[in-house]
């Protein structure tokens, strides 16, 4: 054997105790911060949602427009939105916590002074998404981006 080099034994160990720390540290890593949030938000998201803000996949969040209003209400597999002076309806379904809203919304099509914002809303409400409960928070993360909505 060479001098220096350390017995098998020894690397054993030392390859032992090494995965034994990424083991335990990578379980206290992925439980840090983690919260509980309900596997089947069913019985907790039907009613009317007022929305706080939007943030589009890659942008800065952005608040409702002031004076403006933002609802969804969620009823017996039907969605109802209602994005400033329009409004948006189709139906949706939750498996879990995935919701998919359409495939096809129909909306009503005046030129409400919110314009762009409405429809970034609208483009991000319908589809799949991630739905999570948080008292009285809703939001709904897609690949598109988050809503997060406020009752």
């Amino acid at each position: 054997m060479t001098k220096g080099l350390p017995t098998r034994k020894r690397l054993y160990e030392a390859v032992g105790f090494v995965v034994s720390v990424v083991f335990v540290s990578s379980l206290a890593v992925g439980c840090a911060g983690s919260s509980p949030v309900p596997t089947s938000p069913g019985g907790s998201l039907p009613g009317t949602w007022n929305l706080e803000s939007i943030q589009p996949v890659g942008e800065a969040e952005q608040a409702r427009p002031s004076g403006a209003t933002y609802t969804v209400t969620f009823t017996n597999g039907a969605l109802t939105t209602r994005a400033d002076c329009n409004s948006c309806s189709g139906p949706y379904t939750l498996t879990g916590q995935t919701l998919v809203a359409g495939p096809l919304l129909a909306c009503t099509r005046a030129a409400c002074p919110t314009m762009a914002f409405e429809n970034t809303y609208t483009r991000l409400l319908g589809g799949e998404s991630t739905v999570s409960l948080s008292g009285r928070t809703l939001m709904m993360a897609s690949p598109r981006g988050v809503l997060r909505f406020k009752r």
